[in-house]
């Protein structure tokens, strides 16, 4: 039995959680019907800040809530990947794996200026310019030697930009956007099942997907792990399987309200100098991306949204979404945004921790030589006593 103190702390969480979902719900309507780019994601987020500002500190909500929206996501997104984009990336292996470099040359040079001009530590200047796998690289920036606060707002305000700025920018590129499409992988030689029971199937995958990403220590694991048995059932059913759109919407909302009430504006206010800073570096960030992803557009043959949104830095879920309602090439995105995330998650931080230590020992042989002490005690047989 629970007492009196559980129950009411019960129901201050259900009214917590279902107050700023309410809100988004409202104004992703209103997005929806002003026709935005990835309404159902844009609104819900707003509405989440708002939220937390009007609250006067973050308000996050339930885990779960969050990795039930990603999961939806990622069946919506297995649903529709066909077995011949895995062959497709192979095809374009060298501009690929140029165009990561390049964007992730860019990244670091903007940490670089980011730690120059706002005052911030190299460290933390790398690791919330790192595009892709926020949440990994906020977990590991304090190991680094970096200011964790600073590093999750930079890298949120980063997300926050990407998932306004590209969405529209895309509408321009390709403004013919189907609303009513159902995400579905059309095979000949499969028939449908009801609803009811394709429900059931999502459901399933869902559960499965949250729990194996988990137990394998995925990173984004209900994402990534909900992708994988999305994929393995829709490729082993014999039946075709769909996710429609109303679906698909509420797991754009999950995912939009949940990153919302994370806003700090609090912590936001003591930044001021290093956000505004970032904000413009960021927007040039992404015009260079852009411009990667325009190049890879003129070296292949795959189309100007496919490539712009492939090499965008970060916000995966948003950009899939994205290039599913604007009908490019969903498998192609997912899997270069997937080799970039794995890539910077695998490499970035042991990255960013030999540039810091390279740069703090060029600084430390510079004042010595300015001083007239020895640039290497190691070769005069006398240690310096700093």
């Amino acid at each position: 039995m629970l007492n009196n103190q559980e129950i009411i702390s019960k129901l201050s969480t259900i009214k917590s959680t279902i107050v700023p979902i309410t809100l988004a719900i409202l104004v992703g309507f209103i997005f929806d019907w002003l026709n935005f780019p990835v309404g159902w994601l844009l609104g819900p987020m707003i509405a989440g800040i708002i939220y937390a500002i009007a609250q006067g500190t973050p308000q996050p909500l339930p885990r779960v809530i969050m990795m039930i929206g990603k999961a939806i996501i990622a069946i919506a997104i297995a649903f529709r990947f066909s077995p011949e984009t895995i062959f497709l990336i192979s095809t374009y292996a060298i501009p690929v794996v140029g165009c990561i470099l390049i964007t992730a040359a860019l990244s670091m040079f903007k940490g670089y200026l980011l730690s120059l001009w706002s005052g911030v530590s190299r460290s933390t200047g790398f690791l919330a310019s790192i595009p892709g796998g926020a949440s990994a690289i906020v977990a590991m920036s304090e190991e680094l030697g970096a200011d964790a606060i600073a590093v999750a707002i930079l890298q949120y305000l980063r997300l926050l930009l990407v998932v306004f700025i590209m969405p529209t920018a895309a509408i321009f590129i390709s403004p013919a956007i189907d609303q009513t499409q159902t995400t579905t992988l059309l095979e000949s030689g499969k028939t449908s099942i009801p609803m009811f029971g394709n429900l059931l199937v999502i459901a399933g995958c869902c559960g499965l997907g949250i729990w194996g990403g988990k137990l394998l220590r995925l990173p984004s694991s209900a994402f990534l792990g909900s992708f994988a048995v999305g994929l393995t059932t829709l490729w082993g059913a014999p039946y075709k399987l769909q996710v429609p759109q109303w679906l698909f919407a509420v797991g754009l909302l999950l995912v939009g309200i949940s990153i919302g009430v994370q806003f700090d504006w609090q912590n936001a206010r003591k930044l001021w100098k290093a956000i505004l800073i970032d904000i413009g570096l960021v927007i040039v960030l992404i015009i260079g991306f852009f411009g990667v992803g325009y190049e890879f557009y003129n070296l292949t043959e795959v189309d100007l949204i496919t490539s712009v949104l492939s090499f965008t830095p970060g916000g995966i879920e948003a950009m899939i979404a994205t290039v599913n309602e604007l009908g490019g090439d969903t498998g192609l995105v997912l899997a270069i945004q997937l080799t970039r995330t794995l890539t910077i998650i695998l490499v970035g931080p042991g990255l960013t921790t030999l540039i810091v230590k390279r740069m703090k020992s060029s600084s430390v042989i510079s004042k010595r030589s300015q001083v007239g002490e020895p640039s290497d005690w190691r070769h005069t047989g006398v240690r310096s006593q700093e």
